[in-house]
């Protein structure tokens, strides 16, 4: 029998991943805060739109959320409409949001008090990657629990894994933003030497994608920075928060972070300079506008 799913939060990551749920044949019930949203992927879907999240969670047995950071996950599990007190005792709930791994860890307490099991569950891989159900997904928690949501976990990713207890997910989520940051500088850094020195840089991405500079980024972004367009995914804002996360982490760790915390700074002069909804890759532009420093 397919499973009962409630889905909260329908971002540019939360619809699809919801629209695979439903495309795969389960039940799914969806809560958004613009309640408009939840009513249009219901029609697109064939599935059901709440009104409220205890209508939406009232007897799942998987509950997943993705929304936008410590605050609303606090707002939408602890509240008296939230998500513990309305949730049916033995669902699993699953947290693909990318936050800190101190509010995974409070919500898993409570979560236990109630006789739930939690999961934190950040994702990477963008839009696109939701879209085309191609995400990288990072757990943590109990291996029951996450051996049962796999599978639900796999329609819109390509990988899925545990990481260890609860919070490890989160923890893994910000070393793949660190590595993005730095990778992101770099690769801006590479364009504009390039530019600035006379080269055909459209050659020289071709040809270095080829060997050891190859990445991710330089293979999907290279060419939309070239063009100037950065409407291509995840946000500056976003890629703020998210580095807030990792340099307070750090900070209690003990680990240093000399690049990511540059990076910061960096792409704080692209809030400043109006591109806060740009996409990461726009580093470039700060470059390109003769902010070298």
């Amino acid at each position: 029998m397919p499973d009962s799913i409630a889905f909260i939060g329908l971002g540019v990551m939360g619809y699809p991943m919801a629209g695979h749920l439903a495309a795969a044949g389960h039940r799914v019930r969806v809560y958004n805060r613009t309640s408009a949203v939840a009513s249009t992927w219901a029609d697109a879907y064939s599935g059901e739109a709440a009104t409220s999240i205890a209508e939406a969670v009232k007897d799942a047995d998987y509950i997943m959320t993705c929304v936008g950071a410590d605050p609303d996950l606090r707002e939408i599990y602890l509240g008296l409409d939230g998500i513990l007190a309305n949730a049916r005792t033995g669902a699993i709930l699953i947290d693909h949001t990318t936050a800190s791994a101190t509010v995974a860890q409070e919500l898993a307490l409570s979560a236990e008090e109630k006789r739930l099991t939690f999961l934190d569950a950040p994702v990477s891989g963008g839009q696109q990657g939701a879209e085309n159900a191609k995400l990288t997904i990072m757990c943590g928690g109990d291996q029951v629990a996450f051996d049962a949501a796999k599978p639900l976990m796999t329609l819109y990713a390509k990988a899925v894994n545990l990481m260890g207890p609860v919070g490890a997910g989160q923890k893994t989520k910000m070393a793949n933003q660190i590595a993005i940051a730095g990778l992101l500088q770099g690769l801006s850094e590479a364009v504009h030497f390039s530019e600035e020195s006379g080269l055909d840089v459209a050659a020289v991405l071709e040809v270095i994608s080829q060997g050891a500079a190859q990445s991710w980024q330089m293979e999907n972004r290279g060419a939309t920075m070239l063009a100037g367009e950065y409407n291509h995914g995840f946000a500056v804002n976003w890629m703020r928060k998210d580095l807030a996360i990792c340099l307070d982490e750090a900070r209690k760790s003990g680990a240093s972070l000399p690049v990511a915390a540059l990076v910061d700074q960096f792409y704080g002069d692209v809030q400043a300079a109006g591109g806060g909804r740009w996409d990461t890759s726009s580093l470039l532009e700060r470059l390109r506008r003769g902010r070298k420093d």
